[in-house]
């Protein structure tokens, strides 16, 4: 079994005294159920080959069938980088792994751990890229993301290591010394010291970041998702985009299509999580609007168009504001 099943179940699966009087078919309570409960079982599965009690309510296929199932999904979320963490994630780990299995099956297995069936998933078009769109200036793969550094819908703060070849060469000499004189302060247990060197490493737009149980030296990057504009933080639907994006982006290695550099600074790209295309969940699922007046790309307004139709999101609203209009209001002070 992989750490990251273990771990899951290890932290999301222990029932607590006040959850024992309500388990439910997977031997997990109500507020559990879902990812760990899944994760839980496929821990099971593994030591013991036993199905879960209860399936057989839910599915129309043979205990046989249904071990083989198990087996597939254990190597499926074994492979997984990062393993599932969402609802969605998990749902859509099952429906890739199970797609030629029989449909009923497949909705019997999410319904009894209560994960989204397919119908309500958003449909998912567009993949990573075989080869870089024109007007890329380069592109790099980020440390996973921490939850605190999605700013709101369409801007994050992502950490590069500087093992990275684009990067490796390019580390400002004093950030080299005080990496240097951090380590010796460590050694001599100054931690006063070598906090003082990680701020000056931070100014420097820096961060020593621990990875896979070591230290990495990491080049910090802003990044604003091209050819979307989400509301912002005060507006309304400024918390669910954000929440969203959170969702999309935490614990993930993304990889980063840079077109260039915004007037604050920020990297202006294309964002892929997991094979994901984020503007794509983005403006899907309604949390932000298509920004035609920096982006022309014909299927960005062709997935704002579905998301309007089906009234998802902040097009639930008869007439959400546009971002840059409240913008340009509070700016002159309307």
């Amino acid at each position: 079994m992989g750490n990251a099943l273990r771990l899951l179940y290890g932290h999301c699966c222990k029932p607590t005294t006040t959850e024992s009087d309500s388990l439910g078919p997977h031997g997990v309570s109500a507020a559990t159920v879902g990812v760990s409960a899944l994760a839980r079982d496929l821990f099971h599965f593994e030591n013991t080959a036993q199905v879960p009690v209860g399936l057989n309510q839910h599915v129309v296929s043979s205990k046989k069938a249904q071990a083989n199932w198990y087996r597939k999904l254990v190597e499926s979320w074994r492979e997984a980088r990062p393993p599932p963490k969402t609802a969605e994630e998990a749902a859509r780990l099952v429906i890739k792994t199970l797609k030629n299995h029989q449909k009923a099956d497949v909705e019997g297995l999410l319904a009894f751990y209560g994960l989204p069936l397919p119908q309500t998933l958003v449909q998912l078009s567009t993949g990573v890229p075989t080869s870089l769109p024109q007007g890329v200036q380069y592109e790099f793969q980020t440390l996973p993301v921490d939850a605190k550094a999605v700013a709101d819908g369409d801007t994050v703060t992502v950490y590069v290591s500087t093992a990275d070849p684009r990067e490796s060469s390019n580390v400002p000499t004093e950030v080299q010394a005080a990496i240097i004189q951090r380590e010796k302060a460590r050694e001599k247990r100054n931690y006063a010291k070598a906090d003082e060197l990680h701020k000056k490493i931070i100014d420097a737009g820096y961060r020593v970041l621990q990875f896979q149980n070591e230290d990495v030296l990491a080049r910090k990057y802003r990044i604003r998702l091209r050819g979307i504009d989400a509301p912002e933080s005060k507006m309304p639907y400024g918390k669910e985009s954000k929440d969203e994006l959170v969702k999309l982006l935490q614990g993930k290695c993304l990889r980063v299509l840079v077109y260039g550099t915004d007037r604050y600074g920020r990297c202006v790209g294309d964002i892929y999580s997991n094979g994901i295309f984020a503007q794509e969940v983005m403006l899907k699922k309604g949390c932000a609007w298509h920004y035609t007046a920096y982006d022309q790309r014909p299927e960005l307004a062709k997935w704002e168009r579905e998301a309007q139709m089906k009234r998802v999101g902040l097009w639930a609203s008869s007439n959400p504001e546009k971002p840059w209009e409240w913008r340009k209001d509070r700016r002159e002070g309307r």
